[in-house]
């Protein structure tokens, strides 16, 4: 058993035992330990393997799931450029006059076969906004199902589910707006499921020092999805035409679900091809940290403070993530007056850097807890303060550049992309302290982190009646206060030990 290094927590005094991301007091275990000490557990986990191992494969598919996930959720907002007819934007133009005109006043004939709607920007504010109130509602019942039947069907149809009713679109949108809102509405009920059921299954299947490897190359794949769809639904609106983005990312998430369904298992014990090693090393890395009592804690979790950290600080960041992804484009078309979305390349950059960052951050976050001995609180105070802390100060940059549009598609790169920490910090902190009910656990915080998306946006408007540069400096503001708020308050409370609650005895005598 190696000794732990000192001084590279902030928490050894209060977490002395906190060096790998298993239950406090219990036998050190790093990936299965407890039986044949560490040198079995190097072997089994050698022997594992990661090439072709069950687990990345799952990793993989859970990327490409993530990905179709994030293409049907942002592709309106592409072709909803073309759905809309341009006269009828005209009255609600609000472009401020403190900047030159950076993009060019020429129009670029395109194809335009495509129905064209009368919608004016209140109501494609209804349109673009009704995702979230379906997104909200299934959040906690997702993680509950997934907790109870696992997340494999959950996640599956959750996503066939949304693929369908995307091509579904252009019908909804010839029968009328209330129609199309509804559609957008139930595609949100949809997706509300996949992130819950996703962290379930990986209660099951992440061995606890492969836990940020595996779950930032699952999720990151929503970034990749929004890197591609951006740019590919503008070219597909360019060249064809808008209803063709709908039908594209439909047919390709229906694919996407006959492949998972074929190839993933709910858990190691069920699954069809995984080796005896691999089987035997996820097992006994996970002996010590899942819970097999019936009910769910629903008391203890609800006051557990290592759970409302991470609920501050998902909400937290989601209002900066959100003030990113919705206002600031806005803010470079009204104010700095150019238009993103005359380059869609340009418009995915950021994502593009989130995306690699969160990949990187994984492998770096599981080498300091595996190599450095780090311990699991400590890496997730880092990770978390970087990616909370480092976007807010670049937002609040973006505001106080004045004209320069260079430099605002700059700190919007780089704001984003420090945003990729969070994905090793409290994004999966819900497994470390209850793996047993981590999809609940990220239901009840995603439910809170889903209102800024709601919510920000409105608060932007009336703050901003007169569009000036002054007005925008105070919603960066206050954005990145809310973050800083969140990246302390998680710093201060978090834990990375399973908490007792979440285990078979937490009515016992442990300590």
């Amino acid at each position: 058993m190696r000794a732990p290094v000192r001084g590279l927590s902030p928490s050894d005094g209060e977490e002395g035992s906190d060096s790998t991301p298993l239950l406090q007091g219990a036998p050190r275990t790093e990936a299965g330990e407890q039986r044949g000490g560490p040198g079995a557990s190097a072997g089994l986990r050698s022997r594992s393997g990661v090439c072709c191992s069950a687990r990345y494969n799952l990793a993989v598919l859970a990327f490409f799931g993530f990905f179709v996930l994030y293409a049907l959720r942002v592709n309106l907002s592409v072709a909803l450029v073309d759905m809309v007819d341009s006269n009828t934007t005209l009255a609600d133009n609000r472009t401020s006059k403190e900047c030159a005109e950076h993009s060019a006043s020429t129009k670029v004939l395109h194809n335009q076969m495509g129905k064209r709607y009368q919608w004016d920007a209140e109501t494609q504010g209804w349109i673009l906004g009704s995702f979230f109130y379906g997104y909200i509602i299934t959040q906690i019942p997702g993680g509950y199902i997934a907790s109870k039947v696992g997340g494999k069907l959950l996640l599956g149809f959750g996503i066939l589910g949304t693929a369908v009713l995307t091509l579904f679109t252009p019908i909804a949108a010839d029968f009328g707006v209330g129609a199309l809102i509804v559609l957008r509405a139930l595609e949100g009920l949809g997706e509300g499921v996949t992130f819950p059921a996703m962290h379930a299954m990986w209660s099951s299947w992440a061995p606890p020092l492969e836990r940020s490897k595996l779950l930032s190359i699952s999720y990151a794949g929503a970034q990749l999805g929004t890197v591609i769809s951006l740019p590919l639904s503008g070219i597909i609106c360019f060249y064809m035409n808008w209803t063709y983005v709908f039908y594209l990312f439909g047919i390709v998430g229906i694919i996407w679900f006959v492949l998972w369904i074929w190839l993933v298992s709910d858990s190691p014990e069920t699954h069809k091809s995984i080796s005896h090693c691999e089987k035997e090393y996820i097992l006994s890395s996970l002996k010590n940290q899942l819970s097999s009592q019936k009910s769910v804690p629903w008391i203890p979790i609800l006051k557990s403070l290592p759970l409302w950290a991470i609920v501050v600080a998902h909400f937290s960041y989601n209002w900066i993530f959100y003030t990113l992804l919705t206002l600031l484009p806005t803010y470079m078309k009204e104010i700095l007056r150019f238009n993103v979305q005359e380059n869609g390349i340009l418009s995915a950059v950021p994502y593009f850097g989130c995306w690699l960052c969160m990949i990187l951050s994984g492998q770096a976050a599981d080498h300091l807890r595996a190599k450095w001995n780090f311990s699991t609180i400590c890496v997730r105070r880092i990770f978390s303060l970087i990616g909370m802390i480092g976007p807010a100060v670049f937002l609040v940059a973006a505001g106080f550049i004045g004209c320069d549009y260079s430099l605002a598609v700059a700190f919007l790169t780089i704001s984003t992309t420090l945003g990729g920490f969070c994905s090793s910090g409290f994004s999966i902190n819900h497994l470390d302290i209850a793996p047993s009910y981590a999809g609940i656990l990220l239901g009840i915080t995603n439910t809170f982190a889903t209102i800024p998306g709601m919510v920000g946006p409105v608060i932007a408007k009336s703050l901003t009646p007169e569009n000036t540069i002054r007005e925008w400096q105070t919603v960066f503001c206050i954005a990145a206060a809310i973050n800083v708020f969140g990246a302390f308050f998680f710093t201060l409370f978090a834990k990375g030990e399973v908490q007792n609650w979440a285990l078979s005895d937490h009515h016992g005598h442990r300590n």
